[in-house]
């Protein structure tokens, strides 16, 4: 995730940054320009074509359809900076459940082996989780404390591990029942939390519907120098790159954080988020 200062307009301004869109729009920016060219050529060069003729008529679906493109991309972003939010307050709720968690199990007075097992357990749940969600396997340090096996779901069986000891607690009389279902609750809560997760990441915007607004652009942007050429002359050539650039950028920002635990530029700082759990659960414990 980015870091900046939203009241800096001329660094927004005048700095390309790396996740700015117009490094990947680019390449089919020129190509639009290009083929404007050869059209705003073709219409006043070769078939010198007036504006009474009826290709002048193609500049009125653009303006009817203009208002349909534009509630599909507020629809579309809005849909996916819901996503982006729901998974920064789920990552929140996962930060106070960690802390909360490690209070209880410092307040219970444990064997000094058991407040160590849960003070690498909590944290390890978290990069476990961080890392399942970006689809790439998690063991963390000192693996003997809580063994995992590859190619299941890790954080679950690191969350069954916790919630084993717990009920080990309870045998050897260490914790009441009570206190055994105050600490299930929160145990409860990281599991909730990893589903909720897992829901945002492995439900994307529907196929069809993505699809259908990436050819509404496309055959858009490329009609505009066909009816608008008469009005604009040559001027179609940068106009119609800049518009393909306000449209599509609109797309892709979408794209990018309707799945908002990846490690893009505009992606929740879920690595800062899990460092900072390791480091308080471990202030906590000692």
């Amino acid at each position: 995730m980015i870091h900046y200062n939203p009241k800096d307009w001329f660094t927004f301004i005048f700095h390309v940054h790396k996740s700015d869109t117009i490094r990947k729009l680019w390449p089919l920016m020129i190509s639009v320009a290009v083929f404007s060219g050869f059209v705003a050529f073709l219409e006043l060069n070769v078939f010198k074509l007036s504006k009474s003729d009826y290709v002048t008529n193609i500049g009125m679906m653009h303006s009817l359809l203009g208002f349909v493109i534009s509630m599909l991309l507020v629809f579309r972003t809005n849909t996916s900076y819901d996503r982006w939010w729901d998974g920064r307050k789920l990552l929140g709720s996962l930060t106070n459940v960690s802390r909360n968690f490690a209070m209880k199990i410092k307040a219970l007075r444990l064997p000094d082996e058991d407040i160590r097992f849960f003070e690498y357990g909590i944290p390890k749940f978290c990069f476990a989780l961080k890392e399942h969600l970006r689809e790439k396997l998690y063991f963390g340090k000192n693996s003997f404390l809580i063994e995992v096996e590859a190619g299941k779901h890790i954080p679950n069986q690191i969350a069954n591990s916790m919630t084993t000891r717990l009920y080990d607690l309870l045998a050897k009389g260490l914790i009441s029942q009570e206190q055994l279902i105050v600490l299930s609750n929160d145990m409860n809560q990281f599991t909730d939390i990893c589903g909720g997760c897992e829901r945002i990441k492995n439900t994307p915007i529907p196929f069809s519907y993505s699809a259908f607004i990436k050819k509404f652009i496309f055959i858009y942007v490329l009609t505009i120098p066909i009816g608008w050429v008469f009005s604009l002359g040559y001027f179609v050539v940068p106009i119609v790159p800049f518009i393909l650039y306000v449209l599509a950028s609109l797309e892709l920002i979408a794209e990018e954080i309707e799945n908002p635990f990846g490690e893009d530029a505009n992606d929740l700082p879920v690595d800062t988020i899990c460092q900072n759990i390791e480091k308080h659960v471990e202030e906590i414990l000692n």
